[in-house]
């Protein structure tokens, strides 16, 4: 392999493994900042128990993040030399104020939140941690700006053979981010969600003697698992009417859709032939793309050998068709785990509102094993939307070969992906560790008893009894 492609194997790698713990703190924020409301407006010590267990797995999984985070700064000016001197006046203002404000916002604020513990008012706590999560909020809104600018470039004039910033404003009003953000944010509180649920059901297949905590998580995580999945898949259909648009290439990558049609068909399964650029059977919704594309069931949805044709006429001769495989795949495989979630969300709360719960043990495990849909829905809409964009790194400005650094050797790049992929290795292992391991502590307190949640103010319970 060559340096390029070493590099985008490293870049994919390290940005995959690092985004296994980006929405997880987004939506786990959220999680134990609505607990540590309930415990400041109740003095209900299951609540405060609650906001501890879950806030311990939410800084842990913070941890990973900032650490695994930290390899991307580096990856752009080391092995992406040439695409940061391209880009580097208008991603430094945003990627500044995401390091320089939000990021200090989450890190002052998660502080005072575990140290003012037993020391500040309940509620002065409970709005450290709102500001923990409007801070990742925030974070997660500076990335995306910084890489809409990559899938749309807009607020920019060229001088010198470089993006310059031309007009800020035009910038965080991307169309491509106010497509991008909302449907993030909504997939990072989806997993926060089914990451509690997951653990609330494998604490309940155990039958631990804390079953009131878990079944109380669960009825604190599942209105927003409900509200997100529903919202999520609502703005990822906005979105990829945006794209289809914006992006056609790569929308007609994700539907393997080769030639122009009107109406066009939605394919639900298809065998994909690359190298002679066909299908070779394919199962299809007659329509179904042109009612997706445009709310009505005819409009012509551009093909991938005429907008071929069109790149070479605008662009000069070359290959501009990204891989249309990875594409059409990973496109299915979010919305497959979307759809899941939404049906496994709707299913736990009829088995609650019946309260049989418990009594459906299979579900249970159900419950456990969709911790990962999430996750699979993330990576698999990052890779689609990053390897659908190929072969530009900058759309239509920036090809993803004149990126990479000219002077990194393919041996360098290697050692490094072989050094960071063995260090992920063992953080995955120690992370899964930690997580087990405080997941479980729980089980060695003694439950909270039904005198004790009643009494509205903890204090009550310190204090001496006076003769």
């Amino acid at each position: 392999m060559d340096a390029l492609t070493l590099a985008r194997w490293q870049f994919a790698i390290t940005t995959v493994y690092h985004f296994f713990f980006v929405p997880l703190t987004i939506g786990l924020s959220l999680i134990v900042a609505i607990i540590e409301t309930m415990y400041a407006r109740t003095g209900n010590l299951l609540y405060k128990r609650m906001a501890t267990f879950w806030g311990r797995l939410f800084l842990i999984n913070f941890a990973m993040g900032v650490v695994t985070g930290i390899v991307q700064e580096f990856q752009f000016g080391m092995n992406w030399s040439d695409y940061s001197r391209f880009v580097g006046d208008i991603f430094g203002a945003p990627l500044a104020i995401e390091a320089l404000l939000t990021f200090f916002l989450e890190s002052t604020f998660i502080g005072l939140w575990i140290f003012g513990r037993d020391k500040l008012p309940k509620m002065v706590l409970a709005a450290s941690i709102w500001l923990v999560f409007i801070g990742t909020v925030l974070s997660s809104f500076w990335i995306l700006t910084a890489n809409s600018f990559m899938q749309n470039p807009v607020g920019f004039v060229m001088h010198n053979g470089r993006a310059e910033m031309h007009d800020f404003v035009a910038l965080v009003s991307n169309p491509n981010l106010w497509s991008q953000f909302p449907h993030v944010v909504l997939g990072a509180l989806t997993t926060g969600a089914f990451f509690v649920l997951g653990i609330s059901a494998y604490q309940l297949l155990r039958r631990t003697k804390q079953q009131q905590f878990f079944r109380t998580s669960i009825k604190v995580a599942l209105p927003v698992a409900i509200i997100a999945t529903i919202l999520v898949a609502g703005t990822g259909h906005m979105q990829a009417q945006y794209k289809v648009q914006s992006q056609p290439m790569k929308m007609a990558a994700a539907e393997a859709l080769w030639h122009a049609e009107d109406p066009a068909p939605f394919l639900l399964f298809s065998f994909i032939d690359e190298n002679n650029k066909k299908n070779t059977f394919s199962l299809e919704v007659p329509a179904g793309l042109s009612l997706l594309s445009y709310n009505s069931p005819s409009g012509q949805v551009m093909g991938i050998h005429e907008l071929q044709a069109q790149y070479e006429q605008t662009y000069g001769p070359g290959n501009y068709i990204p891989p249309v495989a990875l594409t059409f795949w990973t496109f299915r495989a979010m919305v497959a785990a979307g759809i899941l979630m939404i049906v496994l969300s709707l299913l736990t709360l009829f088995f609650m509102k019946r309260k049989s719960l418990e009594k459906h043990r299979w579900f249970l495990w159900v419950l456990l094993f969709a911790l990962a849909l999430p996750y699979i829905a993330n990576s698999t809409g990052w890779i689609m939307a990053e390897v659908g964009r190929q072969p530009w790194v900058v759309q239509n400005l920036l090809q993803t070969a004149s990126a990479v650094s000219p002077t990194v050797s393919a041996a360098s790049v290697l050692t490094s992906l072989i050094a960071f992929t063995l260090l992920y290795g063992v953080l995955a292992g120690v992370d899964v560790f930690l997580l087990s391991r405080y997941a479980n502590k729980l089980e060695d307190e003694t439950p909270i008893t039904p005198k004790e949640q009643s009494r509205p103010n903890e204090h009550i319970l310190l204090a001496p009894k006076l003769s």
